[in-house]
């Protein structure tokens, strides 16, 4: 008995499998559509709990959601301030005022939306899905959260705020 492991050569007259290095592997056999759609459902199934426990528990009432710690100690309206009242404005189908509460929330709802709707779009036809977006992109992205911060805590700007 050897320690070491050998190759068995293929029999005689058998042909070498052929494997080009440049070529993709064999992709696995699909999988329901069900299962591929898992965690893309999943994902809707947590968002959809949020927002109703967001429509059933109030916001505008104290005492069910902790207070924004930087309006509560500065005065300032963060970036998500009004986001809780946004979301119950949405599940009540009052997206005016979700619009006037949080606009960059409501924006981000939609997105979702979008951003879903490809992604279990592409899983069920077994194609991967990723986002990837150039620095540019980020830094956009950052600058729009940074001025709609400062704009809403100013007085030009005061449409923005919750």
């Amino acid at each position: 008995m050897t320690d070491k492991l050998t190759a068995v050569p293929p029999p005689a007259g058998a042909a070498a499998p052929h494997h080009e290095p440049w070529s993709a592997p064999e992709p696995a056999p699909p999988a329901g559509r069900l299962r591929r759609a898992a965690v893309p459902l999943g994902v809707l199934a947590g968002v959809v709990s949020a927002f109703a426990y967001v429509g059933a528990v109030d916001p505008n009432t104290p005492g069910h959601y902790p207070v924004c710690p930087l309006l509560k100690y500065t005065g300032i309206y963060c970036p998500g301030c009004g986001g809780l009242r946004s979301a119950h404005a949405v599940a009540h189908g009052d997206f005016g005022a979700a619009l006037g509460l949080n606009a960059l929330a409501v924006a981000a709802y939609v997105l979702f939306a979008v951003v879903w709707v490809v992604w279990l779009s592409r899983t069920l036809r077994g194609r991967p899905f990723e986002i990837r977006l150039r620095p540019a992109y980020w830094w956009a992205i950052g600058a729009v959260v940074l001025f709609f911060s400062v704009a809403r805590n100013l007085p030009f700007g005061s449409a923005l705020a919750p």
